[in-house]
C-alpha cells in the first residue's frame, strides 16, 4: 500500500430491526465467528493502527463483544445518517495523520486485498480526496450508481430513486465504502448538508461537493461487499463463505465427497489427504491431521484427529476430544474430554466422557463411561490393551490396567489392576426344557381364545 500510517472506521450504530433479534445485528455469526470480528481480524492483518466502532442502540454488547481487542468506541446516540455517524469518530481520531478507511460491521466480508487496493489508489494517480468502493451485481436493482469515466475518476454518484433512465442502466453501484485522508475527512463532513427528505447527513454527499474530484475502484467480487440486514442475507452470506472455503479445501487437497454438504468452521484446520464424506459438521476448534477419514453424518467440534484416524459414520466428537494416531471412532460414538490412544477403537454405540483410553485398547458396543454424578464430573482411566466388553457401565472414578479385560455386561466402580479380568454378572441359570413347555402352553391357550 503506503508507508502512510493507516484507520479504519466501522459503522455498527444501526437498529437492525429486520434480524427481529435481541443480539445486536454485527455480532451474528458467520462460519461460527460474530461478523464484526470477521471485519476485524481482516482490518488487524493489513496494518490498522487505530480502529474506531460506531455505536449505537445495544452498545454494551458490541462494547463487551470487543473488550480484548485493541479498538475505540464512538457513540452515535442519534441517527442522523451515515455521514453523521463517522462525524463522531473525530475525538477517537484525534491527532492521527494518515489514511481512513469507512466501513461497515454488516458487510463482513471485505477482503485484505480489496482495502490494500482502496488505499493504493488512494495515494496514487489523480490524488482524489476520496476512493470509493463500487461493485457490478448481477441485478443492479435499487442500488445507487456511479457514473466515472474510464479512468475512475467519478462524474456522478446518484441513488436510484434519483436517478434519470439512462443512469439507472449504468450498474456500476456504490458498496458504501470508502478511503478518504484524515486531513480531508471531517472538514468533508463539515460541508454536506442534511437538506434531504430524510433529513439526514450521507457519507456519499462528501463525493459530490464543489472542487472535490473522488474515485471509484470495482470489487473482485461482488460477494465481498454483501450486506447482512434480515436472517435471510446472513444465510446468504454464510453460503457464500462455506462455498469459498470448500474451495479452497479441495484446492489444498482435501476430498470432499459432496462440497456442498460439509460445513467448516471459521478456524477449520484441515490437512491434505483427509477424506470428509457427505453431511459433515466442523463446529469451532478443530484440527485434521493427514490420512484421516471423517465419513458421513459425523459432527466435529473441539476435537484434535490425528493421522490415518477414522470417525464415524454418525460420530460426535465434542470439545476436548484427541484422537491419536490410526484410532477409530464408529457410529453412534460420543466422545467428550477423552484422549483415544494411538490405535485404539471405540466402533459402536459408545459414550466415552473425561476418559483417557490407552494406545491399542478396544472399547466394546454400548460402554459407557459414568462420568457424572448430578454434581461433579470424575476420570476413567483405561490402560494400554484393555478390552472393554459390550454393554459396561464404568462408574468414575475408575482405573482399567493395562491389558485388563473387563467382560460384557459390567458395571464397574472398583479399579482393575493390570492384566486382570473383571466380571460383574449375576451366574446364569439354566432350567432345561422350560421355554418348550412355555411355548406349548401359551399357543394352546392363543389357539383357544382365537377359535372363540
Amino acid at each position: 500500500m503506503t508507508d502512510r500510517p493507516l484507520a479504519a472506521i466501522i459503522l455498527a450504530a444501526g437498529q437492525g430491526t429486520r434480524m427481529k433479534s435481541e443480539m445486536h445485528k454485527v455480532l451474528h455469526p458467520i462460519a461460527g465467528k460474530p461478523m464484526l470480528h470477521h471485519l476485524l481480524d481482516t482490518v488487524d492483518s493489513i496494518g490498522v493502527e487505530r480502529t474506531v466502532i460506531v455505536v449505537g442502540a445495544r452498545r454494551e454488547q458490541i462494547e463487551e463483544s470487543v473488550a480484548s481487542r485493541n479498538v475505540a468506541i464512538a457513540v452515535q446516540k442519534d441517527q442522523f445518517g451515515t455521514g453523521h455517524a463517522v462525524a463522531q469518530a473525530h475525538d477517537a481520531l484525534k491527532g492521527f495523520s494518515g489514511d481512513v478507511l469507512i466501513l461497515y460491521g454488516d458487510v463482513p466480508m471485505v477482503s485484505a486485498d480489496t482495502m490494500r487496493n482502496m488505499i493504493f489508489r488512494l495515494n496514487n494517480g489523480s490524488d482524489p480526496r476520496a476512493v470509493v468502493l463500487g461493485f457490478r451485481p448481477d441485478d443492479a436493482g435499487a442500488y445507487g450508481r456511479i457514473i466515472a469515466d474510464d479512468q475512475g475518476e467519478i462524474e456522478k454518484m446518484v441513488e436510484f430513486k434519483d436517478a434519470n433512465e439512462q443512469e439507472r442502466t449504468v450498474n456500476l453501484c456504490n458498496s458504501g465504502l470508502m478511503a478518504v485522508r484524515s486531513a480531508d475527512l471531517f472538514n468533508l463532513l463539515d460541508k454536506i448538508s442534511n437538506d434531504n427528505a430524510a433529513g439526514e447527513y450521507y457519507l456519499p454527499d462528501i463525493v459530490m461537493l464543489p472542487g472535490q474530484q473522488s474515485a471509484v475502484i470495482e470489487v473482485a467480487d461482488p460477494a465481498e461487499v454483501s450486506g447482512v440486514n434480515s436472517r435471510a442475507e446472513l444465510a446468504a452470506v454464510e453460503g457464500e463463505w462455506q462455498d469459498r472455503r470448500r474451495d479452497k479445501a479441495m484446492a489444498d487437497g482435501v476430498s470432499l465427497i459432496a462440497p456442498e454438504t460439509v460445513w467448516f468452521s471459521h478456524d477449520t484446520d484441515i490437512s491434505s489427504d483427509v477424506m470428509v464424506e457427505p453431511n459433515v459438521i466442523f463446529g469451532p476448534g478443530v484440527s485434521i491431521a493427514s490420512g484421516a477419514n471423517i465419513y458421513g453424518h459425523s459432527h466435529i467440534e473441539g476435537a484434535t484427529i490425528g493421522p490415518n484416524t477414522n470417525v464415524g459414520p454418525f460420530a460426535r466428537l465434542r470439545p476436548g476430544s484427541v484422537m491419536e494416531e490410526g484410532s477409530k471412532v464408529g457410529n453412534f460414538v460420543e466422545m467428550k474430554k477423552t484422549r483415544l490412544g494411538k490405535g485404539a477403537k471405540a466402533n459402536h454405540l459408545t459414550y466415552l466422557g473425561d476418559a483417557e483410553i490407552g494406545a491399542g485398547a478396544n472399547i466394546g458396543a454400548g460402554t459407557i463411561t459414568c462420568n457424572y454424578d448430578g454434581y461433579f464430573k470424575y476420570k476413567t482411566v483405561i490402560g494400554k490393551r484393555a478390552f472393554i466388553g459390550s454393554n459396561s457401565a464404568l462408574v468414575a472414578p475408575v482405573r482399567i490396567g493395562d491389558g485388563a479385560i473387563v467382560g460384557a455386561g459390567a458395571t464397574l466402580t472398583n479399579d482393575v489392576a493390570a492384566g486382570d479380568l473383571a466380571l460383574v454378572r449375576a451366574q446364569q441359570t439354566v432350567k432345561a426344557g422350560w421355554a418348550d413347555r412355555f411355548n406349548a402352553v401359551s399357543a394352546k391357550k392363543k389357539a383357544k381364545k382365537t377359535k372363540s
